[in-house]
């Protein structure tokens, strides 16, 4: 029974009877112009607006408000997946606290950076040798920040995906998971590796987070895909891992294909490497650059947006279950497109996710 038209519905299961799926977004309403609260939420977003040491072009603090704002355009019909809407998926408030800060130590970070590409001369040397400690300070109280918000979530049984940022916001999460599970997986989409230790001087750089996720024990493996931009240094860590890091480099990936492979078969491939239970971190410039211009560095190459999607319904159809994940490095750019192709990219990750849990049906 609907919920009449001079009375606001009050449970989750009130809004859902009174909710019209095929109407027009809800600008008003929370994400992809949902009605549901975080409290009646399956799957919370978690936004995290930092990006204090992008290295190259910033502007992914803003990623999360671009997706919010992009998001009622999206119709949500999933084909495959029954009345995937229900689940209910809600994000928090983006955190000023926290924009505030990030804004505020990227212009440290970012001048410490010109130091070290111009040589490092010693006339700035004492305004900025303490950048890197207060950037660290910072990235930890970030990192338990979010892992007690994640765990907070998990106990109520509630699916969890951090929204970036930088690549470097979800480590908290990560290491939720690794509190809530004895081992897992992680893969990871991303056109770089993000292998390198303390990268230009920051422990919690978003060139390190994979360095540093692999710093816990549970994480027993790590798969790599759409790679194409990457120091020697990281090639060879994951040489040298025994095979706790694969790496499934782009050009390799389109060279099978090109010599006729299915990507049917390079999911298979991929998927294989994986254990039972896996957390997926999305890198949005895995895909190819058409699809993400505003992303902090681009590179030639990638995923198609359907290929992506395809590898994830792939994992799930599996019978392997997506116990966490992220979306990094969506920047505004110049226009809505960016936004546009995020949002849309973060409601099938969560759909996909839910199904994984039992929590939605194909």
């Amino acid at each position: 029974m609907s919920t009449p038209q001079n009375q606001q519905p009050n449970s989750k299961a009130e809004k859902i009877a009174s909710f019209d799926p095929n109407g027009v977004g809800d600008v008003n309403a929370g994400l992809f112009g949902l009605p549901f609260t975080v409290d009646e939420a399956e799957v919370v977003i978690i936004p995290v607006p930092w990006e204090v040491t992008v290295s190259y072009s910033a502007g992914t603090a803003n990623g999360p408000q671009a997706i919010l704002d992009a998001s009622p355009q999206i119709d949500l019909f999933e084909p495959a997946i029954k009345d995937a809407w229900k689940v209910g998926i809600a994000m928090e408030e983006i955190s000023e606290e926290w924009h505030a800060v990030s804004d505020e130590l990227r212009v440290k970070a970012e001048k410490y950076i010109t130091w070290l590409e111009e040589g490092e001369p010693e006339v700035d040397a004492a305004e900025l040798e303490d950048v890197p400690a207060e950037v660290t300070a910072k990235g930890e109280e970030l990192l338990l920040w979010l892992k007690q918000k994640a765990l907070g979530y998990m106990e109520q049984g509630k699916s969890v995906c951090v929204l970036g940022g930088d690549h470097s916001t979800p480590l908290g999460l990560i290491h939720a998971m690794a509190e809530k599970h004895e081992e897992f997986g992680i893969l990871q989409l991303d056109a770089h590796a993000d292998l390198r230790i303390a990268y230009e001087g920051f422990k919690y750089s978003h060139a390190s987070i994979m360095y540093n996720a692999l710093q816990l024990p549970q994480v027993k493996k790590l798969v790599q895909v759409g790679i194409r931009d990457l120091a020697q240094s990281e090639a060879e860590m994951a040489e040298q891992s025994n095979g706790r890091i694969t790496m499934f480099y782009d050009a390799v990936l389109k060279e099978n294909l090109y010599a006729g492979d299915s990507w049917k078969k390079e999911c298979k491939k991929i998927i294989a490497q994986l254990p039972q239970k896996v957390y997926l971190s999305f890198d949005i410039d895995a895909l190819d650059p058409k699809l993400c211009p505003g992303t902090g560095t681009p590179v030639p190459g990638g995923l198609e947006f359907e290929e992506a999607v395809y590898l994830i319904k792939q994992l799930v159809k599996s019978g392997r279950e997506i116990i966490g994940c992220d979306l990094n490095e969506v920047g505004p750019g110049e226009s809505e497109w960016n936004g546009n192709v995020g949002a849309r990219l973060l409601y099938k990750i969560c759909n996909w996710m839910a199904v994984s849990q039992g929590k939605l049906e194909v």
